[in-house]
């Protein structure tokens, strides 16, 4: 199979979808590899790495898009590649459809078949191919809230971690999956106190285990998010629902409960973000003000650390990346475990539940299509 890696141009974003150890295991199994110039060179991965691996270099994105039978890459496309999208070719990448409806039509326009690495599924239900990238942005988020903190950038003016003699920050995480769980190792690792609020009571049990009891666990009620968001320096936005766009969680009311300079930092602003507030921001312009809340939403974080993420993806979906060039994209899913859920548009059509709920569109049969 003929596969194309082209350059991302979302605003800083440097990740890249495969590193050259994973071009050279494709080439290895007699594919071929067409990689854009300077698509990794930000990161530390010239064009003369994926030459020794065996890649051809190709300057021009549209070609990248066009000669390939699938495009491997790390971010959504946006509308200009998506025009060099076609039928009969697969494009394998982050997608968040529900919450973006031109890119949603202009995929079923390319007629192009689209699997989504987000709606992907172990054997346990997990999402193998978020959770690398959702462990980094987790990791990312108390960085990121700890710096919007300080009062040049408009917040509280509050060291997380205190000092003897000053009680720490306050840290309240919505959402205790992989995000949610990373971000409390981090802000409880630099000495926070930290609350966690998640509606699965086993996952609860889990987090209090995981963290011996020095994090704070909540079921999430509205009430109890209210009570938590009058004592919070930072709130992380931690919430997902596969494939869906996300719930508003803190509506622009309930800002008025939390002490000025705060800070919210919304991970989950790809698929919509949980705080009505929310837009999506820019590593160029990352925050911005409301109701003298700073808010931190944007939608490519791990694109901040574009080496380690990179390297963490690539070692995620490559097996995938194998299987659907080895078996072909329509075996490929019917075969390997949890892959046929990351099929979100096949030849003009929505096959991803959340995204069809959320744009009131039909939903087509996987099982039709796989049988």
């Amino acid at each position: 199979m003929r596969i194309g890696v082209p350059k991302e141009i979302k605003v800083h974003e440097y990740r890249v979808g495969l590193t050259p150890m994973g071009v050279k295991e494709l080439i290895d199994q007699g594919h071929q590899v067409v990689v854009q110039a300077n698509a990794g060179s930000a990161i530390g991965y010239e064009d003369d790495a994926y030459r020794e691996a065996g890649a051809t270099i190709e300057p021009q994105a549209e070609k990248v898009f066009r000669d390939s039978e699938m495009v491997v890459k790390v971010k959504e496309p946006q509308l200009g590649e998506c025009e060099w999208l076609s039928e009969g070719q697969v494009l394998f990448t982050y997608l968040h459809l529900a919450a973006d409806r031109p890119q949603t039509d202009a995929l079923l326009n390319s007629g192009c078949t689209a699997i989504a690495y987000e709606t992907v599924e172990d054997r346990q239900g997990g999402l193998p191919l978020l959770a690398p990238m959702s462990e980094v942005a987790g990791r990312m988020a108390v960085q990121a809230g700890a710096h919007c903190l300080e009062r040049e950038q408009g917040g509280r003016g509050v060291l997380l971690s205190g000092v003897p003699g000053v009680t720490p920050g306050r840290v309240t995480i919505i959402g205790g999956g992989v995000v949610g769980g990373q971000a409390a190792r981090i802000a409880q690792g630099m000495g926070a106190q930290v609350t966690i609020l998640d509606k699965s009571l086993p996952r609860l049990r889990q987090l209090d285990d995981m963290f011996g009891g020095r994090v704070k666990t909540l079921y999430s009620t509205g009430e109890n998010i209210r009570q938590q968001l009058t004592q919070s320096d930072l709130v992380i936005g931690a919430v997902l629902l596969p494939g869906a766009k996300a719930p508003k969680l803190v509506s622009r009311d309930m800002l008025g409960l939390m002490p000025a300079g705060a800070v919210l930092v919304d991970v989950a602003i790809d698929q919509g973000g949980c705080f009505e507030t929310s837009r999506p921001t820019t590593h160029a312009e990352p925050i911005y003000e409301v109701d003298g809340i700073i808010h931190y939403c944007v939608a490519n974080m791990p694109g901040a650390v574009a080496r380690t993420a990179t390297q963490s993806l690539t070692n995620a979906t490559l097996p995938y990346v194998e299987a659907l060039a080895n078996k072909g994209w329509r075996s490929a899913l019917a075969q390997v475990q949890g892959l046929a859920p990351g099929l979100n548009v096949h030849a003009g059509e929505l096959y991803c539940q959340g995204v069809a709920e959320a744009f009131d569109m039909p939903l087509a049969s996987l099982d039709a299509l796989l049988s």
